[in-house]
């Protein structure tokens, strides 16, 4: 896979946003948002999700996906399996190329209440001093399997278009914006 392709990855499907769009793209939705005690338990899981690569960890983030995972799913190149998926985002949990977050804004869970999907903002950053985009930001969505552990895994991550150039200060204001706890109905 192009390292590029992997950035856009995020573990999520990456749709740009626009510069005005920031702030209305995630804050603001979550906060309107009530979810369910079910739905905080995955919004509380993609957190930990996002912790795993803020902090380094590939045996966290491998914990995060089912064996039978499809990232880069929707595409002619998907990555499939648990092994697959960790080997493949190497360079984006060890954060050397890019340092990759994100945050759940809105969980939905429908008539099977063993699958719920997530969605919120997810910002990049390229530690290159010579980069000329060197802060992105855009959306995700992923979709979360609860196993018969009552584990709560990402089982679907799908593919989207390019993250959008933005400065380091809108992305300061779009995390100031981002809520702490899942906001309860």
């Amino acid at each position: 896979m192009k390292p590029f392709t992997a950035i856009m990855l995020a573990g999520v499907a990456i749709c740009p946003i626009g510069k005005t769009d920031i702030a209305t793209a995630a804050a603001p939705a979550a906060a309107s948002a009530r979810m369910s005690a079910a739905e905080c338990e995955v919004w509380n899981r993609e957190r930990s999700f996002a912790k795993s690569v803020e902090s380094h960890d590939a045996a966290a983030f491998a914990e995060h996906i089912h064996q039978g995972a499809v990232f880069n799913a929707g595409t002619r190149e998907p990555v499939r399996g648990r092994a697959a998926v960790v080997a493949d985002w190497k360079d984006i949990i060890e954060g050397s190329k890019i340092v990759l977050r994100w945050s759940p804004g809105v969980v939905s869970i429908g008539g099977n209440p063993d699958i719920a999907l997530s969605s919120g903002p997810a910002w990049i950053e390229n530690p290159d001093p010579q980069a000329k985009q060197p802060h992105t930001i855009s959306a995700f969505t992923s979709t979360w399997v609860k196993g018969s552990d009552g584990q709560w895994r990402v089982l679907f991550d799908g593919s989207g278009a390019p993250p959008r150039a933005v400065s380091a200060d809108d992305v300061r204001k779009l995390v100031a914006s981002l809520p702490h706890e899942c906001p309860r109905a």
